[in-house]
């Protein structure tokens, strides 16, 4: 025997209208599972690509994720497909705080850089052609700096004037000073450099150090010859070409061994031409360079240049 309801739904329509409520969560779920799933692809990517432009030496400076596959606990029966949502949505949040720390570190990055070029181009403004720029003295050799990393003015040359004869008595005594001999030929010219500025023959001591500089760019003393060098000029009363040569010293090699002395008697020659700006430059990049020896070898001499100036 068949009852048929009046006025009511058939059986089959009954059942689906009481299972409708139940696929509709499920597949919502599926659904956002799916969504996230897409998300947390793209913001992987996205993130290893931040990492290969802040770390863009390869493996090993990467960051490995907070939340990981091995992390996850394993799914239980009958648990809802809420909970593996839950999970992916965690990861996301993850590699996103990731993402954020990353991209501060780019930005920190880039900062640094802009203030270390800000300050290099306040040493190279240092090279202008000075007011005291002239010829060599009689004898002497054009200056010429060995090869430095970024070019600079070269002293600007007066019309040629009659060059003087220069005593007999100081003929005698430069020849009186002995060049050494030894088996180290570059060795031998910078020494002899370096007698001749000892006794401060300047002009003498000058051309010297040029030969030596010239012909021995690559000699283990060369920090030592370009920096004397300018000490030379220095010491003969021509700050502004002096300038250029301890600043060419330094910029040619930072890691030379009178690389730090070039920068302090760049700041002294600084202070002799009248020019704070550029003499707290060449302190400032001294100190923030060779601090093991503004504390050591030169602090000395350091503390007493920086006294004489006074820095903003």
């Amino acid at each position: 025997m068949t009852f048929k309801l009046r006025g009511t739904l058939p059986l089959t329509a009954l059942f689906l209208s009481l299972a409708a409520p139940v696929a509709a969560p499920v597949f919502a779920q599926s659904s956002a599972q799916a969504d996230s799933e897409v998300r947390m692809r793209r913001i992987e990517a996205e993130l290893r690509a931040l990492q290969r432009k802040v770390f863009p030496d390869g493996a090993g400076k990467t960051f490995v994720p907070e939340i990981t596959a091995g992390q996850t606990p394993g799914t239980i029966t009958g648990t809802p497909a809420a909970s593996a949502v839950t999970d992916i949505l965690a990861r996301i949040d993850a590699m996103e705080a990731q993402m954020a720390r990353l991209t501060a570190q780019v930005e920190e990055s880039q900062n640094r850089a802009a203030k270390l070029e800000e300050r290099l181009a306040r040493l190279e403004a240092a090279a202008a052609p000075p007011s005291d720029a002239v010829s060599p003295p009689s004898g002497t050799a054009t200056p010429v700096a060995a090869t430095p990393v970024v070019s600079t003015p070269k002293p600007a040359t007066p019309p040629a004037a009659k060059p003087a004869t220069p005593p007999a008595s100081r003929v005698a005594a430069v020849q009186a000073i002995e060049k050494p001999t030894t088996a180290d030929a570059g060795e031998n010219e910078y020494m002899y450099g370096f007698r001749l500025w000892e006794a401060k023959f300047y002009p003498e001591a000058q051309q010297q150090l040029q030969i030596f500089v010239d012909r021995y760019p690559k000699h283990k003393l060369i920090s030592h010859g370009r920096n004397l060098l300018g000490r030379a000029w220095l010491d003969d009363g021509k700050p502004g070409t002096a300038a250029q040569f301890f600043l060419q010293n330094y910029l040619a090699d930072k890691k030379g061994l009178r690389a730090p002395d070039s920068l302090l008697y760049l700041g002294n020659a600084m202070v002799k031409l009248k020019d704070t700006e550029k003499a707290c430059g060449a302190y400032a990049e001294m100190a923030a360079t060779y601090p093991e020896v503004v504390i050591g070898r030169l602090k000395t001499q350091y503390d007493a240049a920086r006294a004489s100036v006074k820095c903003k």
